[in-house]
């Protein structure tokens, strides 16, 4: 990873606590958001009404409560809180090639890698990450392998990246919790994937995942060795593409621990400080990556720009 040369601004969580066991401790950085310790013993429900014209490209995820988290999954999932999350529209898809090409060719914007004149490959052969030259968004794994199709999501993009298109876009990058309850798809749905249990049905893959034991694989049983066009392995329950595999998606949060979030721990934001990633990509594998299941977190650093890293937006209703 590189050191950015932005030195980003001091942040820090709002410090709400109460002696009532079930108060809500609230988010400064997610104002949607209410953080419980335990399950509320009453629950509100949402006032939650979809808006009358959809944005194109766009879903409707409805408020409500949802368990946050893992007692199976990796200490990073820990411990299992409650949230009570306001409604908001959610891109369908990653977003693509296509689209950030539009963003590009409109604002003239530069992206870190294209700033760096590199960004990370990982090699088949070798078994190990490069940072290859000429690599970026619209050659996600170097200019010998060609351009990417614009119905690929978009790769090679940075934190910073995102936010930029995101704001230019008129939304903003989701909140992790945010991302979460989507994925359990406004339901408090508690299966390991937003579609199941199971990552095939009818013999049919769900998702975009490795193929083999990472990092050597087998026949691509899926159809894709790499990222998929968006949508290829259809939607949630709730309409959404992609949730698991296809690449990670970048979330605005820093990533702390849940116990600090529960804490409200102030957070220093530094060059250092990783941002979250969810949904998993098609380089995880259950023995050594199962980052594909709803409650799954990883991060990095803000300038961060690497093939399998993505995003998508959402909108506040």
């Amino acid at each position: 990873m590189r050191t950015s040369l932005t030195i980003i601004a001091l942040s820090s969580f709002a410090l709400l606590f109460s002696c009532q066991p079930n108060a809500p401790k609230q988010f400064n950085y997610a104002p949607t958001i209410t953080v419980f310790e335990s399950e509320p013993t009453t629950k509100t429900a949402p006032v939650s009404q979809p808006p009358a014209t959809l944005p194109d490209g766009m879903v409707y995820v409805p408020g409500g409560y949802t368990q946050i988290g893992s007692e199976t999954g990796l200490d990073q999932e820990k411990p299992v809180f409650w949230t009570f999350i306001k409604p908001f529209l959610k891109d369908q898809h990653e977003v693509t090639v296509g689209q950030f090409r539009e963003f590009s060719t409109a604002t003239g914007f530069k992206t870190e890698a294209e700033k760096f004149g590199d960004a990370g490959v990982f090699d088949d052969k070798t078994k190990e990450w490069d940072l290859i030259k000429g690599t970026n968004w619209q050659y996600p794994y170097g200019p010998a392998a060609g351009p990417a199709p614009d119905n690929l999501p978009v790769t090679q993009v940075s934190w910073n990246d995102a936010q930029a298109y995101a704001k230019w876009a008129g939304k903003r990058l989701p909140h992790e919790i945010e991302w979460e309850h989507a994925a359990r798809n406004a339901t408090n749905s508690q299966t390991i994937y937003p579609f199941g249990n199971e990552l095939t049905a009818s013999n049919k893959p769900l998702a975009n995942t490795w193929n083999g034991r990472f990092p050597d694989y087998d026949a691509v049983t899926d159809g894709y060795h790499r990222a998929a066009p968006v949508g290829t392995f259809g939607t949630s329950p709730l309409g959404l593409a992609d949730l698991s595999g296809n690449v990670w998606e970048w979330c605005d949060d820093p990533k702390v621990s849940y116990q600090d979030v529960l804490n409200q721990t102030p957070v220093r934001i530094t060059e250092q400080t990783e941002r979250v990633q969810r949904g998993g990509s098609f380089l995880c594998e259950p023995g050594w990556c199962h980052g594909y299941r709803v409650s799954g977190r990883s991060g990095s650093t803000a300038e961060t720009s690497l093939m399998h890293i993505g995003f998508r937006c959402v909108k506040d209703v």
